[in-house]
C-alpha cells in the first residue's frame, strides 16, 4: 500500500527537527552557547535547555523510526492518537523554545535600548511576552505558508495542554490573599466582577453577538484577562478566533488604561491605597497594573503592593465565573437546568484541578499558606539570610559617611541590618515568632522604602549601597521549590497551548468576528473603570494591608 494510501506524512520534517533539538543541545553542554545565553539573560536555564533538548530529541528519533517501520500500514488509534500527533508536538515545543529562549529576550533587549529615543520600554507597554509573541507567531504561521502537514494533528492538542496550564494556575495562589483585604475591598472585588461579566453578556445580547464569543469575552473582561479568557473558553464553547479577540481587547484596553490611569489618579489626589484598589480593580493584565501603579507613585510601594493583590484577588473569582457561564451557556429556549446539568455535565473537568490545587496551596502543602506565587518571608537566624563580609563594609562606610534625607524608621532599619547582618526581628523576641516577624517587617519596609525613595530621586545612595540593600532584603524572600517548578511547568504549557491557539486562527475566522468585540470591551471597560473609581474615592481609606 503507498503512502498516500494511508495518509502518512514523510519522517524528513521529524527528523530534521529531532536533529535540530539534538544539535542545539549539544551546543549547550559543550558550552558554545554560553556567551551568546548569558547576554540575552536566559544562561540560568541551560540545564532546562539540555533536558528538553535531549528528551525531545530522542522522543523524535524513536518515533520516527517507529513510523518507519508503519509507513505503508493501515492507520490504527496507536498511529493516529501517539505517532501522528509527536511530530506536530515536538514542532510547537520547537517553536516554544524559541520564543522563550531567543525572541521573547531579543524583544526585552531591543526595548531597553529604545527607552531614550521612546521613554519607556515597549514591550512592557505592548504586553510583548511569551503569551502574546506565542499567538503571533502561530497567527503568522497559518496565515502565510499554513500549518505543515505533519504538524496537523499536534496542533490540535494546543487546547488540552492550555487546560493543563490553568489548573497548575492554582498552585501559585492561596486564601491567604483574601487575609490582606478588608471586607469593603472584598466586596468590590466581588461585585465588579461579577457585574463585568453580566453587563458583557447583556452587551452581547444587545449587539446581537454570538454566545461563545460573548462568554468568553465577559470573563475575560470580568475576571483576570488571559487566565479567565483560556479557562472560560471550554465552557462556552469559544473559537479561538473569539479567543483572540479577547486578548487583544483586553492587552489594547489595558494599554490606554496604563497611560490613563496614573494622570487622573494625580489629577484627583488619590493616596497610594486608592490608586492601588483602583489600578486592579480596573485593568486586567498583571504586568499593566504593575506599570500603572509604578507610574502613579514609584516611591512608596504600598501602590504596587494593594494594586497586586486587588489584580491577584481577581482568580479567586474564576470557578464562580465558570460556573455562571455554563448556567448561563446551557440554557436552551428558557428550559431550567438542574444542580446535576449545570455543576455535573457542564462544569469543566480541569477547573476541579484548579481548585485541588487551589485548596493544597491554601493548607500549606507547597509552601507556608501565607505565601504570594510560592514566596515567603523567612527573617530566621542563618547565614544564608546574611549580607556578604564585602556588602557590610559598603554599608557600614554608608553609615559612616550618612546618608542625607533618611527618615528615623529608615535610619534604624539601617542601623539594625548592620547590627545583625541581615534582616530580622529582635534577638530578645526570637521564641515569639509573631512579634519576632512583625519587627523584622517593619525594618524591612524601611529598607524597601531607602530603595524606593532612591529610584523616585528623593535621596541619593551609591550603586553599591542600593546593590547591598537589594540583596538583604532579597535574601529573606524564600520561594517554594514545588511552586517553582510547577509554575515553569505552567508557564511551558501556556507557551505551547498559544502558539496552536495562534495556529487556528485564520484571516477568514478574524473577518467573521468582526469589530464588535472591540466595541463590547470598551464599553464594560469604560463602564467598570469609571464606577469603581467612585467606589475607590468614597470607600476605600488609606489602610487596606494588614
Amino acid at each position: 500500500m503507498a503512502n498516500s494510501d494511508v495518509g502518512r506524512p514523510s519522517n524528513i520534517p521529524l527528523m530534521t527537527i529531532s536533529g535540530l533539538l539534538l544539535l542545539y543541545g549539544v551546543f549547550v553542554m559543550t558550552g558554545l552557547f554560553t556567551p551568546l545565553l548569558k547576554s540575552l539573560h536566559v544562561h540560568k536555564q541551560i540545564d532546562l535547555m539540555e533536558v528538553l533538548c535531549f528528551t525531545a530529541a530522542g522522543l523524535g528519533f524513536a518515533t520516527a523510526l517507529l513510523r518507519q517501520a508503519r509507513m505503508n500500514k493501515p492507520m490504527t488509534k496507536r498511529d493516529i492518537y501517539v505517532l501522528e500527533t509527536i511530530p506536530g508536538i515536538l514542532f510547537i515545543m520547537l517553536l516554544a523554545m524559541g520564543i522563550r529562549w531567543f525572541l521573547e529576550p531579543v524583544v526585552g533587549i531591543v526595548s531597553v535600548q529604545l527607552v531614550p529615543l521612546l521613554g519607556f520600554k515597549i514591550h512592557k507597554v505592548l504586553n510583548l511576552n511569551y503569551v502574546v509573541l506565542g499567538i503571533i507567531i502561530g497567527i503568522i504561521i497559518t496565515n502565510t505558508w499554513g500549518i505543515p502537514k505533519f504538524a496537523a494533528s499536534g496542533v490540535k492538542t494546543a487546547r488540552f495542554v492550555l487546560k493543563m496550564g490553568v489548573i497548575l494556575l492554582g498552585a501559585r495562589y492561596s486564601f491567604a490573599e483574601l487575609a490582606k483585604l478588608g471586607m469593603v475591598s472584598v466586596w468590590m472585588i466581588g461585585f465588579f466582577v461579577l457585574g463585568t461579566v453580566f453587563f458583557v453578556l447583556f452587551l452581547g445580547n444587545i449587539f446581537r453577538q454570538p454566545k461563545s464569543m460573548t462568554g468568553v469575552l465577559s470573563a475575560g473582561m470580568g475576571v483576570c484577562g488571559v487566565s479567565a479568557t483560556v479557562a472560560c473558553a471550554p465552557v462556552v464553547r469559544a473559537r479561538c478566533s473569539e479567543m483572540a479577540y479577547t486578548i487583544g481587547t483586553i492587552l489594547g484596553f489595558g494599554i490606554l488604561c496604563m497611560f490613563a490611569f496614573p494622570t487622573i489618579g494625580k489629577i484627583v489626589g488619590m493616596n497610594p491605597t486608592q490608586f492601588g484598589a483602583w489600578a486592579g480593580t480596573g485593568i486586567l493584565n498583571s504586568a499593566q497594573v504593575a506599570a500603572a501603579c509604578l507610574a502613579f507613585n514609584a516611591v512608596d510601594i504600598k501602590t504596587l503592593k494593594v494594586g497586586e493583590i486587588f489584580n491577584i484577588t481577581r482568580v479567586l473569582f474564576l470557578p464562580v465565573i465558570v460556573l455562571v457561564l455554563a448556567s448561563w451557556y446551557g440554557r436552551r429556549n428558557g428550559a431550567k437546568l438542574s444542580f446535576k446539568e449545570v455543576v455535573v455535565d457542564k462544569f469543566p473537568i480541569f477547573i476541579l484541578g484548579f481548585l485541588l490545587l487551589f485548596a493544597m496551596s491554601s493548607v500549606g502543602l507547597f509552601s507556608p499558606p501565607g505565601h504570594y506565587k510560592g514566596k515567603y518571608l523567612d527573617f530566621s537566624y542563618n547565614q544564608r539570610t546574611e549580607v556578604t563580609p564585602e556588602e557590610l563594609t559598603v554599608l557600614e562606610n554608608a553609615q559612616q559617611t550618612g546618608i542625607p534625607g533618611l527618615d528615623a524608621s529608615e535610619e534604624a532599619a539601617f542601623a539594625d541590618l548592620i547590627r545583625q547582618h541581615q534582616i530580622a526581628g529582635d534577638f530578645n523576641d526570637r521564641d515569639n515568632k509573631e512579634a519576632f516577624d512583625a519587627t523584622a517587617r517593619k525594618r524591612m519596609a524601611g529598607l524597601e522604602s531607602i530603595l524606593a525613595r532612591a529610584k523616585g530621586r528623593e535621596i541619593v545612595i551609591s550603586g553599591e549601597v542600593k546593590s547591598a540593600l537589594t540583596h538583604a532584603v532579597k535574601q529573606v524572600h524564600k520561594k517554594s521549590k514545588t511552586i517553582v517548578t510547577l509554575t515553569d511547568a505552567m508557564i511551558w504549557f501556556f507557551a505551547y497551548g498559544l502558539i496552536g491557539l495562534g495556529m487556528q486562527i485564520t484571516r477568514k475566522s478574524l473577518a467573521q468576528a468582526g469589530g464588535w468585540p472591540l466595541v463590547m470591551g470598551a464599553i464594560s471597560g469604560v463602564t467598570k473603570a469609571a464606577l469603581s473609581f467612585i467606589v475607590v474615592m468614597y470607600f476605600v481609606r488609606d489602610v487596606v494591608l494588614k
